[in-house]
This record gives structure tokens, C-alpha cells and sequence, in this order.
């Protein structure tokens, strides 16, 4: 068969091309639009929200909405699902689809309320979300203030893993210096991350954590011996990495009688600021009270008592010194949001708990310290200043000071 390329055939050729790679282009990205995540269930559970999705989502920002008994969620890569609900909190949900791939989900509540707090878990599928009640007092006030910590981003982890070399723990690090005068209430600084852990970095600046919180801690040790109050020592006083129990391994050898662990948030699109502290919550001291009366040294963990084989009496006993250091722990915090807010930007909720490795000392009250976020440019500027660390510590040696003068009153 011979071909006749004439003008007409170039143009039944042209269209023919076109109509292939029309259809091929269909056939490219009608999957994708079809693989776009639904939300298929919304869960109350006291003040959280827990919404569930049929694929994995990669990000969501919270939205300040001028209704006080409204909060909403943009979701990209999202369409409207089947979900709906009306539990508790929440009164009301609708799904409105904002802009292509871009869900916005909109709750109803029965009381004024904003998010605080929030993540996806780490399959992508669950967005979990906090609801603070605000007091109708103060509602104003509040909501005003909450303007200063929107948007929240919540953005899912990434699939992959880095792996570095991590040095073998050592079975005795040499204790450090101890500063100030014998007698005196000892305060441990640990300065987070160092060595091959960078810690958070600022992406416009490249200010690396590890570098912040160890400045930070060696103004806070000076500012305390200063004082001729306390004494005080360091983890680390030069860049290197400790694990975690080495950490409040350290704190625990010397006698520690306050272990504060210095670091800086961070958050995926550099909104969000201000400072927080955690203390261990009561789940993870209960599943680390019950590791302990396993495996650790049981006349070491009670003031030197020797309880021999009867291990429900060391379980109790440890569980009850745990117990009582987390409610001095959780005391000091709540001394330290007083303290700090007048001098540095804090949290709405600065107090917060979590299972943190760094606070499980059973015996001595323990407190990570989130100084501000590193990925906001304000927070990176002021805690990077000798003015910012200076305010901080400052706003330590106050409540640090009302800690120990409250202990010595209750003896």
C-alpha cells in the first residue's frame, strides 16, 4: 500500500497525532485525580479530633475562622467524603472543597474553643487534632491571642529514614564541672542534640539547634551560679552527642536536684512560635516505673534502700517516687510559664506532658524546656541574640528560685 502525503493526509495525520497524545494525556492524569484521599470518618474523643482518611495525606493548615464556635482544616489532596458527625464537641461538620485539591473541613462546636496543637500519624491516613475551651470570660482575649499562632501546619512525616553513626553509650562518662557554692540546691542544664545530631535547622538560615541550646544552657548556668542560690553544672559544655539516658544519667550521679533539658521547636512552614515545656506524662511513667522495677538497681532507685527479692513492694515504691517527682516536675513548669511569659514569647498552653526519654529520671524533677521555634524567623532571631538568652535565662533563675524556696518552706 503506498502512502500519499498530500496536504490532506498531513492534516488527518495531524489530528490523529493529537487525538493520541489528547488520549494519553486523559489516560496520565485521570488516575491521579482519582487517587485523591476522602475523608471517611470523623471520631471525637474528649478534645481531640481524630479524622481518618481512605489514602495517605501529605499536609493540612488550620484556619482562624471570625465565628468563635467554628474551627476548619484545609486539606490538600483531598476531596469531600462520606463523613459526617455530631458527638460531643462538635455539633456539626461540613466539607467544602475550596479550590482544586483542597478540602476545607469546617466543625461546628457547643463551646468556644480553638486548635492548639496537632499531627498526622505516621502512615498519613489520621490527622489528629486538639480543641482548647476557652472561658467565655475571656473568650476575646483569647481568641485575639490565639490569632498570633495561625496558621497551624501539619505536615506528614517523610516515608524515608536517615540513618548516622552513633557512638556506643559509655559505662561512665566523666561527670562535669559543678559550679557555685557547696551546700547550695544543684540545677543540671542539658543542652539537646550535639555531634552527628543537628537537631532542627532554620531552612533560610541554616541555624542548626544543637548550636542555640548549648549557648542558651551556658547562659543559664552562669546566670544561676551567679545568683550564689544555686549550683549548677552542664551535660555537655562543647558539640558532642550523649544519648538520652546518659543525659539524666549524669544528673542522677551527681544528685541532681532539678534536671532541665534545653531545645527548640520546629515546625513544617515557620508560623508557628513560642515556648513550651514538657513534663513526663503519667502513661509513660507508669510503663517506665514498671521497666525500672525490672531492671534497674532497686537500692540505688530508693534512697539507697535495699528491698532484697520483694519486687510488688520496689514496684510500689518506685511508682510512688515517680509519681511524686512528676508533680514537682509539673509544678516547676507551670512556675516557668509564670515566670517566662512576661520576658519571652510563650504558648497559649505552655504546659504540656509527653513520653519524652530525657525526663524518665524517676527520682528528680525533670523538665524539657522548648525555648521557641527555630524554623520561625522571629523565634530563630531572638533565641539566636544575647538579649534572648539572657531573657531566658533569666525567666529560669526566677522560677528556679521559687521552686527551691517553695521546697525549703514544706520541710
Amino acid at each position: 500500500m503506498a502512502f500519499r502525503w498530500t496536504s490532506d493526509a498531513r492534516a488527518r495525520h495531524g489530528r490523529r497525532v493529537v487525538l493520541m497524545l489528547f488520549t494519553f494525556l486523559v489516560g496520565l492524569f485521570a488516575p491521579m485525580s482519582a487517587m485523591a484521599a476522602t475523608v471517611q470518618k470523623v471520631v471525637v474523643r474528649g478534645a481531640r479530633l481524630i479524622i481518618r482518611f481512605d489514602t495517605p495525606v501529605k499536609r493540612a493548615r488550620s484556619v482562624m475562622l471570625n465565628e468563635q464556635r467554628r474551627v476548619a482544616i484545609d486539606v490538600t489532596g483531598v476531596s469531600p467524603g462520606p463523613a459526617t458527625i455530631r458527638d460531643g464537641v462538635v455539633r456539626g461538620l461540613t466539607q467544602t472543597r475550596i479550590k482544586p485539591g483542597v478540602t476545607r473541613l469546617s466543625f461546628a462546636l457547643a463551646q468556644d474553643a480553638t486548635i492548639f496543637d496537632g499531627g498526622f500519624d505516621d502512615d498519613g491516613k489520621t490527622l489528629t487534632l486538639t480543641l482548647k475551651p476557652v472561658n467565655g470570660r475571656y473568650a476575646e482575649a483569647s481568641f485575639a491571642g490565639a490569632l498570633d499562632f495561625f496558621p497551624f501546619h501539619f505536615q506528614r512525616k517523610p516515608a524515608y529514614t536517615l540513618t548516622v553513626p552513633v557512638p556506643n553509650p559509655s559505662r561512665s562518662l566523666p561527670l562535669p564541672r559543678v559550679k557555685g557554692a557547696e551546700h547550695r540546691p544543684l540545677v543540671v542544664i542539658d543542652a539537646g542534640h550535639g555531634g552527628v545530631d543537628p537537631g532542627a535547622i532554620n531552612p533560610q538560615t541554616g541555624l542548626r539547634e544543637k548550636d542555640v541550646t548549648l549557648a542558651i544552657a551556658k547562659e543559664i548556668r552562669d546566670t544561676l551560679v551567679a545568683s550564689g542560690r544555686v549550683r549548677a553544672a552542664l551535660t555537655r559544655e562543647d558539640d558532642r552527642y550523649i544519648l538520652h539516658r546518659e543525659r539524666y544519667g549524669i544528673a542522677r550521679r551527681l544528685h541532681a536536684d532539678l534536671f532541665i533539658s534545653i531545645h527548640c521547636d520546629s515546625a513544617g512552614a515557620g508560623e508557628a512560635r513560642g515556648a513550651t515545656a514538657y513534663t513526663l506524662s503519667d502513661v509513660a511513667s507508669d510503663k517506665e516505673a514498671a521497666r525500672l522495677a525490672a531492671r534497674e538497681n532497686k537500692a540505688d532507685l530508693i534512697s539507697g534502700v535495699d528491698l532484697g527479692g520483694n519486687s510488688d513492694v520496689s514496684s510500689i515504691l518506685i511508682d510512688l517516687t515517680q509519681r511524686e517527682t512528676m508533680n514537682a516536675s509539673a509544678s516547676f513548669a507551670r512556675l516557668l510559664g509564670r515566670e517566662a511569659q512576661p520576658l519571652i514569647p510563650v504558648k497559649p498552653v505552655f504546659h504540656r506532658m509527653a513520653s519524652l526519654m530525657v525526663l524518665k529520671a524517676p527520682d528528680m524533677p525533670s523538665i524539657l524546656f522548648e525555648t521557641g521555634y527555630i524554623s520561625n524567623m522571629q523565634d530563630a532571631a531572638f533565641l539566636d541574640s544575647a538579649e534572648g538568652r539572657d531573657r531566658i535565662a533569666k525567666a529560669v533563675l526566677q522560677a528556679v528560685e521559687v521552686h527551691f524556696a517553695r521546697r525549703m518552706a514544706a520541710r
